[in-house]
Protein backbone atom coordinates (compact mmCIF):
# COMPACT_ATOMS: atom_id res chain seq x y z
CA UNK A 1 0.00 0.00 0.00
CA UNK A 2 1.30 3.42 -0.90
CA UNK A 3 2.14 6.08 2.15
CA UNK A 4 0.15 8.85 0.67
CA UNK A 5 -0.67 10.51 4.12
CA UNK A 6 1.15 12.90 6.71
CA UNK A 7 1.26 13.06 9.91
CA UNK A 8 3.23 16.30 11.41
CA UNK A 9 4.64 15.47 15.27
CA UNK A 10 6.27 18.44 17.67
CA UNK A 11 9.47 17.32 19.79
CA UNK A 12 12.88 18.92 21.01
CA UNK A 13 15.15 19.60 18.53
CA UNK A 14 17.69 17.65 20.78
CA UNK A 15 15.50 14.89 20.72
CA UNK A 16 14.92 14.76 17.22
CA UNK A 17 18.61 14.66 16.92
CA UNK A 18 19.00 12.04 19.30
CA UNK A 19 16.19 10.20 17.71
CA UNK A 20 17.47 10.18 14.56
CA UNK A 21 21.46 8.91 15.38
CA UNK A 22 19.49 6.00 17.41
CA UNK A 23 17.83 5.03 14.34
CA UNK A 24 20.13 6.06 11.60
CA UNK A 25 22.21 2.94 13.51
CA UNK A 26 19.33 0.82 12.49
CA UNK A 27 19.42 2.16 8.98
CA UNK A 28 15.82 3.46 9.20
CA UNK A 29 14.63 7.08 9.36
CA UNK A 30 12.44 8.05 11.78
CA UNK A 31 8.77 7.75 9.53
CA UNK A 32 10.47 3.89 9.33
CA UNK A 33 10.49 3.79 12.98
CA UNK A 34 6.94 5.26 13.83
CA UNK A 35 5.53 3.27 10.78
CA UNK A 36 6.45 0.00 12.94
CA UNK A 37 5.40 1.83 15.98
CA UNK A 38 2.00 1.80 13.81
CA UNK A 39 1.91 -1.56 12.60
CA UNK A 40 2.50 -3.29 15.68
CA UNK A 41 0.20 -1.13 17.79
CA UNK A 42 -2.59 -2.53 14.93
CA UNK A 43 -0.94 -5.96 15.50
CA UNK A 44 -1.55 -5.87 19.10
CA UNK A 45 -4.21 -4.04 19.18
CA UNK A 46 -2.67 -1.53 21.63
CA UNK A 47 0.23 0.02 22.33
CA UNK A 48 3.19 -2.30 21.29
CA UNK A 49 4.70 -2.15 25.68
CA UNK A 50 3.38 -1.10 28.45
CA UNK A 51 4.03 2.19 29.29
CA UNK A 52 4.75 2.92 33.03
CA UNK A 53 6.26 5.33 35.21
CA UNK A 54 9.79 4.76 35.93
CA UNK A 55 10.93 2.96 39.00
CA UNK A 56 13.24 5.42 41.11
CA UNK A 57 15.78 3.69 43.21
CA UNK A 58 16.54 4.27 46.74
CA UNK A 59 19.40 6.85 46.44
CA UNK A 60 17.09 9.17 44.42
CA UNK A 61 14.29 8.51 47.01
CA UNK A 62 16.69 9.20 50.09
CA UNK A 63 17.50 13.04 48.10
CA UNK A 64 13.86 13.71 46.56
CA UNK A 65 12.44 12.99 50.62
CA UNK A 66 15.34 15.38 51.99
CA UNK A 67 14.72 18.40 49.51
CA UNK A 68 11.15 17.92 50.71
CA UNK A 69 12.08 18.00 54.27
CA UNK A 70 14.40 20.98 53.53
CA UNK A 71 12.04 22.91 51.84
CA UNK A 72 9.61 22.74 54.95
CA UNK A 73 11.73 23.15 57.57
CA UNK A 74 14.07 25.91 55.58
CA UNK A 75 17.23 24.09 56.81
CA UNK A 76 18.47 24.20 53.16
CA UNK A 77 21.53 26.13 52.48
CA UNK A 78 21.12 29.17 49.86
CA UNK A 79 23.40 30.33 47.40
CA UNK A 80 23.79 33.33 45.58
CA UNK A 81 26.36 32.25 42.98
CA UNK A 82 27.71 29.29 41.16
CA UNK A 83 30.76 30.11 42.88
CA UNK A 84 29.39 29.97 46.30
CA UNK A 85 28.38 26.51 45.69
CA UNK A 86 31.45 25.52 44.05
CA UNK A 87 33.19 26.70 46.62
CA UNK A 88 31.08 25.17 49.50
CA UNK A 89 31.61 21.61 47.82
CA UNK A 90 35.15 21.99 47.79
CA UNK A 91 34.86 23.10 51.44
Amino acid sequence: MPKDTIINIRTESETKKQIENLFSQFGITVSDAVNIFFHQALMQNGFPFTPKIPELNNTTLAAMEEVEEMLKTGSGKGFNSMEELIEDLNS
